[in-house]
């Protein structure tokens, strides 16, 4: 199976001795603790899964600012985003050695993980600026990730983490939620050598369905993965729960029998496009995936970032060897009318833009509102009245 990234063996963070656990427990009730930002808590989850390896806990500024500028750590070790305890009042931990983080998305703000501090440093509003643009490519307050990176706070408290749970991801998503330690297991289990990584934070429609279909023939996969973000989006995107029934009525018909793992994990998405994209590839590899599908306008919003540019940094910008997990370029596919099958749309030259069935995701909204299913071929009928029956519900 594919290594991961840095390390012989994954690295999670979570405490599984049940001992220690219960120790840290009870040490958690004295010591120091502030309640963390909901990105920051996502990043402890993934810590904890194993998705971050080889990361130990939260950086220091240096390797935040470093991360962000170069996509490496001072040590030279690759990440390509900084993963950073920002907040916005230290005071209660001042001077503190070990400090409880408490989860801001649970109720009661119990303790999610104890951190060592290793530094409390201020971060200035220049620094924050060239993480801001080097990340998004943008410092556009209204960028849904530029908003919720800088409103986390101007302390960066850095220093190993040891997680005690994995927030609400488990309890809200027992079905789905899997920590990388898991997925490999199961990849293990299937006997699956060649696996594609499907990303996805929304349902998955009929040209989604085939696009994995595709990358799993051409690549030669015996199985795919659909890993799907149950974290905080952004206001009008479908809630995970519902995602989560549409995607498996999907897998239940229209996939082979042991061929598809339908998984979940804890993170808030950044909307980062082109770097998201390599964290995404980053954290795939650690799960055991081989391969991984980056489409059109991946992990983007609005128009910030080129239809393409979450495909050329991998080019372009990736440092060389950093990993080890394969991209499959994708273009957006779409059913033609011509052939009468799902195709990517640069496969086709000689279509025009109406020989596709073509949707937009407002007018898709507005027919599963009025309890219009989509086209079939836009739609599986099945998925439709999943969606139809949330709308509907609103």
């Amino acid at each position: 199976m594919i290594n991961p990234i840095g390390s012989a063996e994954l690295k999670p963070l979570f405490v599984y001795d049940s001992e220690e656990h219960d120790h840290l427990t009870h040490e958690a009730e004295s010591l120091p603790s502030i309640i963390i930002s909901s990105g920051a808590a996502g990043n402890a989850v993934m810590m904890g899964a194993g998705y971050f390896t080889p990361l130990t806990g939260f950086m220091s500024l240096a390797d935040g600012i470093s991360c962000a500028e170069t996509m490496q750590m001072t040590s030279g070790q690759f990440f390509p985003v900084p993963v950073l305890n920002l907040v916005q009042d230290v005071s209660a931990i001042k001077d503190a050695k070990r400090i409880a983080l408490r989860d801001p998305n649970v109720e009661g703000h119990p303790v999610i993980a104890i951190q060592e501090v290793e530094s409390i440093e201020e971060v200035s509003d220049e620094e924050m600026q060239l993480m801001t643009d080097k990340v998004y490519r943008t410092q556009d307050p209204e960028h849904p990730g530029v908003a919720a990176f800088n409103a986390q706070g101007r302390f960066a408290i850095s220093g190993p983490i040891k997680v005690m749970n994995f927030s609400y991801f488990q309890t809200d998503f027992p079905d789905t939620f899997r920590t990388a330690v898991e997925i490999r297991n199961e990849i293990k289990e299937h006997g699956w050598k060649k696996i594609v990584a499907f990303q996805t934070r929304n349902p998955m429609h009929l040209a989604h369905e085939e696009l994995c279909h595709m990358a799993m023939d051409r690549l030669g996969c015996d199985g795919l993965v659909i890993h799907m973000l149950l974290g905080k989006l952004k206001p009008g995107d479908i809630p995970a729960p519902v995602r989560d029934a549409a995607i498996r009525k999907m897998v239940e018909l229209y996939f082979p029998p042991n061929s598809a793992m339908v998984t979940g994990y804890g993170f808030d998405m950044l909307y980062a496009g082109p770097r998201e994209a390599v964290l995404h590839a980053y954290f795939r590899q650690n799960m055991g995936a081989t391969h991984f599908i980056i489409g059109r306008d991946h992990a983007g919003v609005g128009d910030y970032y080129g239809a393409f540019d979450a495909q050329t940094i991998f080019d372009d910008e990736v440092p060389a060897g950093a990993m080890d997990i394969e991209i499959f370029k994708a273009d957006h596919t779409a059913w033609s009318k011509k052939l009468n099958k799902v195709v990517m749309m640069r496969e086709a030259p000689d279509h025009q833009k109406d020989d596709f069935v073509l949707l937009s995701g407002t007018k898709v909204r507005e027919m599963l509102g009025n309890g219009e299913a989509p086209p079939k071929e836009f739609s599986r009928p099945e998925v439709a009245k999943i969606l139809i029956d949330y709308y509907q519900a609103q």
